[in-house]
């Protein structure tokens, strides 16, 4: 059944939910021909480029007149003219090679990078007449609005899987009149067009993060996190626990944790690369063609494959860094949800507490409502803190096992800061216990002092939960105040598994 459905995808047959979408769309062109600005929301393979490829070939066919599609990579213009070219439209693509448009008149449709035709018709370089219909791809980037004033009689089509503008003080509200709907996600996997997801999430603690200009989390402070030992482990132990095996796409956010993630990675012997937008065009291909074609590789990215990338037998995406663009975050996912008759799911490793802030990806997600009170959707998103706060830690089973000797491992923060309130104890007391309950752990499952000393690097995420709890616990949880718990914590804590082993 799917690999039939996959094969009518490759013939371009427009599927019901796509026929119904695009009958919608022309209903619009009809009704308002001239100066409209529409836009049209499906997630991420559910065939967008292939529903607006023919709307230009009816369009065209329909009215004579000329369309213009517009992308905002070079990449996705070439990929976009050859799906129309598979849809018998003629068109020619408008990149920086292009300085006049002396046979345009040979062609009903352009396909152009944002940046090029603007530089063109801005310097006066270039004049296209009759042009009826606009088409944007990847509508939500802003970088499209300065193209709006050349087009002024223009039917605009905003074709987008989030309509939720990459900057949140240029609303999508304010340049399009209206907002189309497509098939849900949910939707979607329940017909068989997208893969289930497997979700695994891996409480982080974000608190060093800081937000940029551009309102997501800057690359200083997310490489800061992000490349250290510790997070370094968590991930491997991630992919070793839940992707061993599978061909898995990394997302990071910043150069060198990507290549500390290569690092890591080949130092066990795993098949990984690392891309990132510095590597030429051919390096790119050759990357990509090795990650195609290699089973069971690992791609360890940054940035430049959430986007026009396409390769479905990714059977694991792993959100190895934060982001509060809730567009970032449905691409990236949506890079693993392509389906295939042997890959009917897929898994998501959120390292980041993205799932947390923003909802699971194939959650129903109210567009119309994000369209239309951007500011609402924003103001309502919940903040780190909140999520850090609903933290429940739970050791890792192959830390378990490092502690198998042990008959309790965790310690209830909380109650017992209660109880030093009911009994008159200081607070302070509730970390000594703590600290004895773990040096007790770190002593029972070795056999001499240098061993225990080297099992607190295992407790570094208990350590850091209880810690947070705490200080919460006492409403004091300033940065600056939580690194010093935490390292007055584990100096202690070595202090007191000498005591044990010297009998003192």
């Amino acid at each position: 059944m799917l690999l039939k459905m996959i094969e009518k995808q490759e013939q371009k047959i427009l599927y019901k939910y796509q026929e119904r979408d695009l009958d919608a769309i022309f209903g619009r062109i009809q009704k308002y021909p001239n100066s409209y600005n529409l836009l049209y929301q499906l997630p991420t393979g559910g065939g967008k480029t292939v529903i607006f490829s023919e709307i230009v070939k009816r369009y065209i066919a329909q009215t004579n007149k000329k369309v213009v599609v517009l992308t905002h990579r070079i990449e996705l213009c070439h990929q976009t003219s050859t799906m129309l070219t598979s849809f018998e439209v003629e068109n020619k693509i408008i990149d920086s090679s292009v300085k006049a448009l002396d046979d345009q008149n040979e062609y009903r449709c352009f396909v152009a990078m944002v940046e090029t035709l603007n530089n063109r018709l801005t310097d006066n370089q270039l004049v296209l007449g009759d042009v009826g219909l606009v088409i944007i791809d990847e509508a939500h980037y802003n970088s499209f609005r300065k193209l709006f004033k050349f087009f002024e009689n223009t039917f605009i089509l905003g074709v987008t899987a989030t309509p939720l503008s990459s900057n949140m003080n240029l609303p999508m509200k304010d340049h399009y009149q209206e907002l189309i709907v497509g098939d849900t996600i949910p939707c979607l996997i329940k017909k068989g067009f997208l893969a289930t997801p497997e979700l695994y999430t891996y409480d982080v603690a974000l608190g060093t993060l800081k937000v940029g200009m551009n309102g997501d989390y800057t690359v200083k402070s997310s490489e800061d996190l992000y490349a250290n030992f510790v997070m370094q482990d968590k991930l491997l132990q991630a992919y070793t626990t839940e992707s061993l095996g599978k061909k898995t796409l990394i997302f990071n956010n910043g150069i060198q944790t990507s290549i500390h993630v290569y690092d890591t990675f080949s130092r066990k012997g795993y098949p990984v690369r690392h891309l990132d937008n510095t590597h030429s065009k051919k390096e790119r291909a050759e990357i990509l063609n090795w990650f195609k074609h290699t089973k069971d590789a690992i791609l360890t990215s940054v940035s430049i494959l959430t986007t026009g990338f396409d390769e479905p037998t990714v059977e694991c995406i792993i959100l190895n860094r934060a982001t509060k663009s809730l567009t970032l975050y449905f691409q990236m996912i949506g890079r693993g949800s392509r389906i295939l008759p042997d890959k009917p799911t897929f898994s998501i490793i959120d390292l980041g507490n993205n799932s947390a802030r923003f909802g699971f990806w194939n959650d129903d997600v109210n567009w119309q409502y994000i369209f239309k009170n951007p500011e609402l959707y924003y103001a309502n998103l919940i903040n780190d803190e909140e999520i850090e706060r609903k933290f429940v830690y739970v050791m890792p089973d192959h830390i378990k096992e490092k502690f198998k000797k042990s008959a309790v491992i965790t310690y209830d923060i909380e109650e017992a800061y209660q109880e030093t309130k009911r009994s008159g104890k200081p607070s302070k007391s509730v970390l000594e216990a703590s600290m004895n309950q773990h040096a007790k752990m770190c002593k029972e499952n070795s056999k001499g002092v240098k061993e225990a000393r080297a099992l607190i690097t295992l407790l570094e995420d208990d350590i850091a939960y209880r810690i947070r709890l705490y200080s919460y616990c006492i409403s004091k949880s300033t940065k600056n105040y939580k690194e010093w718990l935490e390292e007055e914590y584990r100096r202690k804590l070595r202090a007191k598994i000498n005591k044990l082993f010297s009998g003192v």
